[in-house]
């Protein structure tokens, strides 16, 4: 095993840049844990998931920089991150991430504003008279 593997993982406009290494299941999130950095429980659950289902949650320790999207788009960002990384890891490991999801690239973003319209889709209120 290499000392150090790195992947990029994506979501929305949340990129994040995911290094693991062999180690005690540590989670570094921009220079701080992820119970400081996520404070939402579900965001430091979706970080872990990755990990989780094949059972490495304390046998690799995670440094991650993310930037962009908010704390739940990041979160999923680092999944993805963290999945790509363990793939490059052990190719054997693909199947199980693929068939959770956590392989695929979150391609949705939010609509962009078209003219002549108060939004996306919504239009003016319409008057007959």
């Amino acid at each position: 095993m290499s000392t150090q593997t790195y992947a990029t993982g994506k979501r929305k406009t949340a990129v994040a840049r995911v290094w693991i290494t062999a180690g005690t299941g540590r989670v570094e999130v921009n220079g701080r844990s992820a119970e400081e950095f996520f404070e939402r429980e579900t965001s430091r659950m979706v970080v872990r998931q990755s990990l989780e289902l094949l059972e490495l949650g304390d046998k690799y320790d995670v440094t991650a920089t993310v930037a962009g999207g908010g704390h739940s788009a990041q979160a999923e960002a680092m999944r993805h991150g963290i999945a790509r990384a363990l793939c490059l890891e052990d190719i054997e490991r693909r199947r199980a991430l693929k068939r959770a999801g956590y392989l695929t690239r979150d391609a949705r973003n939010k609509e962009r504003k078209k003219y002549g319209r108060p939004g996306a889709r919504k239009r003016f209120q319409y008057s007959k008279r």
